[in-house]
């Protein structure tokens, strides 16, 4: 059999409504020769009943990477997904974020050797992302101004997320002063070079946590490349996760000490020191 060109990892808990409306998502891909990966933080079964139907009927290899829930562990989950992805390029998302029609034909297009693409979301309110059904998905009204507007979503210049196409897509891009970095929901990279760093740093908990790794790659030299208005995915609302404060005054401390000390491989990561 054929290797797939890329490696979809798409980060999910306990959130089977959502994650389906996003598996839909890959189905209607402008090309085919790819997989996903589902890294499951420990979902209830229900979410594991849902990925087998749906890797009875898409037209992608689909498997289901789990363990048990023990707390935050998404670094932890994340990381056995990349040891078992068969492609040497990957591409990170989560299972709220339903990918455009053409998502993973501009990663694959956009890639390039010593760099990651850092891409962003277009946010949904609930009431609409409740809306959205598979027909929505397949016909792509979902990414549809238009439709979205008479769905009751207010007009904004992020709109032009969705709109925008060649020289506006590039110029936004460009000047938008927002920095390219390794956002878990939309963000691709070399499987080489995410082993150089040994992938995600397993201390790390909620909030920022895949900042870090993002972080070790530019110490590595890789640099990032702005692609926020180029590979589009919709991000289905949730309630903001509790976080404790001690979570994010741990992870800045790991970050303080990346940044500082020029770390480019954690011990924490796949490989144990």
């Amino acid at each position: 059999m054929q290797s797939p060109e890329i490696t979809v990892i798409i980060s999910t808990y306990n959130q089977p409504d959502w994650l389906g409306k996003v598996l839909f998502g890959y189905d209607c891909q402008s090309i085919n020769n790819f997989q996903v990966i589902v890294a499951d933080d420990g979902s209830a079964e229900d979410t594991k009943k849902l990925i087998q139907e749906f890797s009875k009927t898409v037209k992608y290899s689909l498997k289901h990477i789990w363990h048990e829930d023990q707390g935050f562990r998404k670094t932890v989950i994340l990381n056995k997904a990349i040891v078992v992805a068969d492609s040497d390029y990957l591409l990170f998302t989560d299972g709220d974020c339903i990918p455009r029609e053409d998502f993973i034909e501009t990663h694959l297009r956009m890639r390039k050797s010593g760099w990651f693409l850092s891409g962003g979301y277009f946010k949904l309110p609930k009431d609409i992302s409740e809306l959205i059904s598979e027909k929505h998905i397949r016909n792509q009204e979902c990414f549809d101004v238009d439709w979205l507007i008479n769905k009751g979503l207010e007009s904004s210049f992020k709109l032009n997320k969705l709109t925008a196409e060649g020289r506006k897509e590039r110029f936004l891009n460009f000047i938008t002063p927002t920095k390219a970095t390794w956002d878990g929901m939309n963000v691709s990279g070399w499987k080489k070079d995410v082993m150089l760093v040994n992938g995600f740093d397993e201390r790390m908990q909620y909030g920022g946590e895949d900042r870090e790794i993002g972080e070790r790659l530019f110490n590595l030299g890789i640099k990032a490349k702005q692609v926020r208005y180029s590979a589009v995915c919709i991000h289905l609302h949730h309630e903001r996760s509790y976080v404790h404060p001690e979570m994010i005054t741990k992870n800045k401390a790991i970050r303080k000490v990346t940044k500082r000390d020029n770390v480019i491989r954690t011990p924490f990561g796949i490989e144990k020191d």
